[in-house]
């Protein structure tokens, strides 16, 4: 049966010094059971001892004072699995009004500005369906190889409904595209034709520059997996931690070399 070696530990108090959590006083609570509540783990009278024991996926510690305790030591790969469990499903493609564009992530390279297909800066494409008042509704972003129809194509097939009604600049990547797909081309105008569109590509930019400093590419698309859940689920807050949970233990197996960059 699938199990987790966890603590389960009820903050008293903590202090942040630098961005770390120092100086913790906690309680540690008895072993749950299947059929054993929050109520009744936050009640019962603590130990002082540090307990460990393997925890059925059926007992689910929805509180927000109670946490799984992991070593520090596995933290990312922990990170990892999360992201990998927060991957769009594939099976709700967006059919409304979608604008698709390409962008890059990456420091300043001297003589290598736009599509550079010899830079070092890592390539991708984000689709964002809008509502009618031009407000977000859904949002998926790639890592990709290149620019080329080719590497352009796969967020087409993974996320866009061939209904839908797509807007992009005029990059002849996706001439072939339109051939399957009902594509509009425009001119960017510098991105002043795409305010909202560009406007989602620099929160993704500034998200990533300031809650990690730097991603791996072979992590990348993880790192858009839970910027993209967080936003297509904004709407959703008090279903968003069950759902992750349940698509955390529904999920396949996964193995230490799939998450550790090579």
């Amino acid at each position: 049966m699938f199990a987790v070696n966890v603590e389960i530990r009820v903050v008293k108090y903590a202090r942040i010094s630098q961005g770390h959590v120092t100086n913790v006083v906690i309680q540690k609570f008895p072993r749950p059971t299947l059929s054993s509540t929050v109520s009744d783990l936050v009640s019962a009278k603590p130990f002082l001892s540090v307990l460990k024991w393997q925890l059925p996926p059926k007992v689910y510690l929805l509180h927000k004072w109670v946490y799984v305790m992991v070593l520090q030591k596995r933290q990312h790969a922990c990170l990892c699995l999360v992201m990998e469990a927060m991957a769009s499903s594939e099976n709700h493609p967006m059919d409304g009004n979608v604008q698709v564009d390409e962008f890059v992530l990456g420091g300043y390279q001297q003589d290598k500005i736009g599509r550079s297909y010899d830079a070092k800066k890592k390539k991708a494409i984000t689709a964002v369906e809008f509502t009618d008042d031009v407000k977000v509704k859904h949002m998926y972003a790639l890592n990709i190889k290149d620019f080329s129809a080719q590497s352009l194509q796969y967020m087409f097939v993974k996320h866009i409904d061939r209904k839908a009604q797509v807007t992009t600049d005029k990059w002849k990547g996706y001439r072939p595209i339109a051939k399957v797909y009902n594509i509009t081309q425009v001119e960017s105008n510098k991105g002043l034709n795409f305010k909202a569109l560009h406007t989602m590509i620099h929160q993704i930019k500034s998200w990533l520059r300031t809650t990690y400093s730097w991603v791996s590419e072979f992590n990348l698309n993880r790192y858009f997996n839970e910027f993209c859940f967080r936003i297509n689920h904004s709407q959703n807050k008090s279903t968003i931690f069950n759902n992750l949970v349940t698509k955390m233990v529904n999920n396949d197996k996964i193995y230490q070399s799939e998450i550790i960059c090579s």
